[in-house]
């Protein structure tokens, strides 16, 4: 007969479970506020698993965080635990669970484009509870941490499908009240510009826009740079400029009329995608999650869309 064990060699409950929190939320902040503890507090927990482990399960970067590999690979043992803990103290208190389906995006299109269609997507859906993960790193689906994720780019990872949900076009975007109508009057205006996360040859920005625009030489009265496309967004609603954005991350509020596209030429973006593993651990879930979106953006902006 095998001995049976008596004592678990586990780290401190806290830790594990802020490291949790922490690799979910891929933030210190927002797993504290979770907690009810301080940022310190996490990060205390989390370095107190990483001496425990004497492993380093975050890469620490300026106002972010990304999981080590090694990190990938504790983070969802940890989750479906904790999911498991939750869903037996449920059953002791006669409540049942809805499963969960976890869908990652990056900060401006969950924002901007998520956010305001999760009411469908319950009203479709009501056995079914979805969490939004927004990160503009990209998440490890083959791992579990997510189980699905609309990114933007051009090529699909291997072991992965990836559904067509837009192909994007830029072209320069204001409110109407400047009173923009004719390419030439950019000069008068402030030319708004946001940070690519990765600077690359075929990004739609303004110096590409005017060249086509044969404005090569055009001199602005001022520019703006933010570091995200949705404080773009929300500087072009208050009037403070004029945009090259993503018609997709606009299309709500151009059609409300808060914003217009006074002129083109449009410059072609990069694909919107939803992607998740070619064999995913709960289809069913995926099932729903893609016929929720995919008959969003077929039907909902007026864009490219793919069904």
């Amino acid at each position: 007969m095998t001995q049976r064990r008596t004592r678990r060699q586990l780290p401190p409950l806290p830790a594990l479970r802020a490291f949790e929190a922490a690799a979910r939320h891929l933030s210190f902040k927002a797993a504290a506020e979770e907690l009810a503890v301080t940022p310190t507090a996490v990060s205390h927990h989390v370095r107190q698993l990483e001496d425990a482990l004497a492993l380093r399960l975050f890469v620490r970067r300026p106002r972010r965080v990304a999981l080590t590999p090694e990190g990938r690979v504790l983070y969802p043992v940890l989750r479906d635990g904790f999911d498991a803990f939750e869903e037996a103290i449920a059953q002791l208190r006669g409540q049942r669970l809805k499963p969960v389906v976890t869908l990652s995006a990056t900060v401006a299109f969950t924002a901007r484009w998520l956010v305001p269609r999760v009411a469908a997507f319950h009203a479709a859906n009501p056995g079914l509870d979805l969490r939004l993960h927004a990160s503009d790193e990209p998440v490890d689906l083959i791992s579990g941490t997510a189980d699905a994720a609309v990114r933007y780019g051009r090529a699909v990872p291997a072991g992965l499908v990836g559904d067509l949900l837009f192909e994007d076009m830029f072209a320069p975007v204001c409110s109407p009240a400047l009173g923009l109508h004719h390419p030439d009057e950019l000069a008068e205006h402030t030319l708004i510009h946001f940070e690519w996360r990765r600077p690359h040859r075929d990004n739609p920005v303004w110096e590409r826009w005017l060249a086509e625009a044969g404005l090569s030489g055009l001199v602005p009265r001022a520019e703006l740079t933010l570091s995200d496309e949705s404080q773009a967004v929300q500087a072009l609603v208050a009037g403070q400029g004029v945009a090259l954005a993503g018609l997709v991350l606009v299309a709500d509020e151009i059609a409300a009329g808060r914003l217009i596209v006074p002129f083109g030429p449009r410059l072609r973006g990069y694909d919107y995608r939803l992607l998740y593993p070619a064999e995913p651990p709960h289809p069913e879930r995926i099932a729903a999650l893609r016929n929720w979106i995919r008959q969003e953006a077929a039907g909902g902006l007026g864009l490219p869309g793919r069904t």
